[in-house]
């Protein structure tokens, strides 16, 4: 069974160290003395704080979609553009795309960026340092 110390339970409840200690001393944290201090049981510090017990954290999971539209561009800068960034993403974790939507007429290149928030970050950091040159 694990069990946590005073401290421990402030730190994860976000209160102050005495503030757990009168909840202990009040009734209403149920814990053992252990010598000169307090055990919280794992589940009894869970029903205290009203959450499930044992039940897994959701992880938090974040993307972005991004467009980024160059003008004034031409097609041997858009091969360029595109053949060094697609180039930058060989070996990167999956789930991170990106498209080239070149429109000549116009001579302007949109880039599409889909995926986590720090691998579109250096996907939109390589395409500003090779605007910039």
């Amino acid at each position: 069974m694990e069990q946590y110390t005073v401290e421990q339970a402030a730190r994860l409840l976000g209160l102050h160290v005495k503030t757990v200690r009168n909840y202990v001393r009040d009734g209403r944290l149920p814990a053992v003395r252990v010598g000169k201090q307090y055990r919280i049981a794992k589940e009894d510090l869970a029903a205290f704080a009203g959450l499930p017990i044992g039940a897994p954290a959701t992880p938090r999971h974040a993307e972005v979609s991004s467009i980024v539209q160059i003008d004034g561009i031409t097609r041997g800068e858009m091969d360029r553009v595109s053949t060094m960034v697609l180039g930058s993403l060989a070996g990167r974790p999956h789930g991170l795309r990106v498209e080239f939507v070149y429109d000549e007429e116009r001579a302007h290149l949109k880039v599409v960026v889909l995926g986590g928030l720090e691998e579109s970050a250096q996907v939109l950091r390589i395409v500003d340092a090779l605007v910039r040159d």
